[in-house]
């Protein structure tokens, strides 16, 4: 329960930061303002999807976090007038994006891996040390 409490409290810090990125861009560097968002989006499915499906295995969380993002990337080359219409607005333009760009899917990849090293480097490492703690094993 504490690994899931983990992932759902870094999924928040991924959309503060990427909301952040978005609303403070005139500030931030030019490279951090144009990529940083789509790739804490990608970050955000990654560590939401761990929270969520915490027995799937890492990889496979990976492929599935990629696959959602690409597949909502793809979806904006569709362009009916009523997905159109939710796109316009803020909670559509979040979720579904406004405009194919093929730029997102390179963000988005860096996201994805980048919250799959900082799963495997960090996150797992806690997780494990937390369940000694908590069974009172050692964690050698």
């Amino acid at each position: 329960m504490r690994a899931r409490g983990l992932y759902v409290l870094t999924v928040l810090v991924a959309i503060l930061l990427g909301i952040g990125s978005r609303e403070y861009a005139s500030v931030l560097p030019h490279f951090i303002a144009e990529h940083f968002g789509d790739a804490l989006w990608a970050a955000m499915i990654y560590l939401g999807l761990r929270a969520v499906l915490f027995r799937m295995s890492i990889p496979q969380t990976f492929i599935l976090s990629l696959g959602f993002c690409f597949a909502i990337e793809c979806s904006q080359l569709y362009q009916a007038a009523w997905i159109n219409d939710f796109r316009s607005t803020l909670l559509g333009g979040l979720i579904l994006g406004r405009g194919f760009l093929y730029i997102d899917l390179v963000r988005y990849s860096a996201g994805a891996i980048s919250a799959y090293a900082l799963d495997r480097l960090i996150l797992i490492p806690i997780s494990v040390r937390a369940f000694y703690e908590l069974t009172g094993h050692d964690a050698q």
